[in-house]
């Protein structure tokens, strides 16, 4: 099946922010590549604000290290702003610590890649920005796509904007939110045959993801409601005992449209 929108990479504007002038050529090149050739550039996060507020591109990709500010200030600063808070955000950057790189995960950029990246990886982050700025709604086999009720659990209330987002854009409207594993029982335990899925992270304060899963599987006894985690976690055994606790699926921070559909046509209409 395929979900190609109407927008085509080559025809983005892209607001590339870095301060390297051998980065930035690097950059523009594989960009050019693929056939973008409308970008502004810009070396520190205050030039990029002031570029924003002249003009909107339909992307942002940013360096982690600017000269005033790092890409996880500069992007809360765009998501504050209620006209420029729709703009996907890509961050590239050699940075691999997990307490630099969960901040702007939980933001909810489109994609994060590393320093040296791949042209394939490039490829794939710029067609997630096109799920964004270009999406098409899914249709499966056993629902209405505009039927499907999701609750979503995440403390970080910029992550639960991303993935509610995602899930618009896919025609998902009917979605309830809740900020945390145990915000999210009390709401599931009302009616839990108010829900055709939950999507949740895994850190949690109160009850973890992990926690969630195993109160719906163990104690209120409920096998089938599908359950994807969206998580940042990359300890193997977290995530081994993730997937034993019942999760339906795992999903990686940035919550990816491409992946996220492939997910909700496996645990729906499979």
């Amino acid at each position: 099946m395929s979900f190609e929108g109407q927008v085509n990479i080559s025809g983005l504007s892209i607001l590339l922010v870095e301060p390297s002038n051998v980065q930035l050529k690097v950059i523009t090149n594989h960009l050019a590549a693929e056939g973008v050739l409308n970008i502004e550039t810009t070396g520190s996060g205050t030039a990029a604000i002031e570029a924003l507020t002249q003009y909107e591109p339909d992307l942002v990709i940013s360096s982690m290290y600017l000269p005033d500010m790092t890409a996880t200030e500069l992007v809360e600063q765009i998501k504050q702003s209620e006209k420029l808070k729709h703009i996907p955000f890509m961050l590239v950057s050699s940075e691999t610590r997990f307490v630099a790189l969960d901040p702007i995960r939980q933001a909810g950029v489109v994609a994060i890649l590393p320093k040296p990246f791949s042209h394939d990886d490039l490829k794939r982050a710029l067609r997630n920005t096109i799920e964004f700025i270009d999406p098409e709604e899914i249709t499966f086999k056993h629902y209405e796509i505009e039927l499907v009720r999701v609750l979503v659990v995440d403390d970080s209330l910029m992550a639960r904007k991303h993935i509610v987002r995602v899930l618009n854009n896919m025609g998902i409207t009917q979605i309830t939110e809740a900020k945390d594993g145990k915000q999210g029982i009390e709401i599931f335990s009302q009616t839990d045959d108010a829900f055709d899925l939950i999507v949740t992270d895994y850190n949690m304060p109160e009850m973890d993801g992990r926690e969630l899963i195993e109160y719906i599987r163990t104690e209120m006894k409920n096998p089938f409601i599908p359950i994807l985690m969206v998580t940042s976690e990359e300890n193997e055994t977290r995530l081994s005992n993730i997937q034993q606790a019942g999760v339906s699926g795992i999903c990686d921070k940035p919550f990816e449209p491409q992946t996220v559909k492939e997910m909700l046509f496996r645990v729906l209409d499979d």
